[in-house]
């Protein structure tokens, strides 16, 4: 068993199922969706993003862009929360929830396409 490739496999996942864990609940009410898991997900994103730089393959290139894809949205979510509740002072409104919501929703497409990816190639591998 390589260990590299179980670490890797291990973030991919995480990254997938905090994003899912962020994401489930109605999507206007702020109280469904807490700001720890929003902050677990962007860093475990950034972690699964640096483990996929030097993979040099096809696949490790799209494994890259999806990572990628997912730290843009997670991020740009992170910024909305923090700025509508520290910067305008009204707190989560359903407007904002709605727009951190929808972003994380897609770095979870992104996520869930970087799994497939990973399922795909293992099934692809010979021994």
């Amino acid at each position: 068993m390589n260990l590299e490739k179980v670490i890797f496999g291990f973030f991919i996942v995480l990254a997938a199922t905090l994003n899912f864990g962020f994401f489930v609940g109605d999507i206007d009410n702020p109280t469904h969706h807490h700001v720890y898991e929003l902050f677990a997900a962007i860093v475990v994103n950034l972690i699964a993003t640096v483990l996929k730089f030097g993979d040099r393959t096809q696949i490790g290139a799209v494994h890259l862009a999806t990572s990628l894809v997912a730290d843009l949205q997670l991020i740009a979510a992170g910024i909305i929360w923090a700025v509508a509740v520290h910067v305008t002072g009204e707190g989560m409104t359903a407007t904002s929830v709605s727009s951190v919501v929808s972003l994380a929703g897609g770095a979870m497409l992104a996520n869930l396409v970087s799994v497939t990816l990973l399922v795909v190639e293992t099934a692809m591998m010979r021994r």
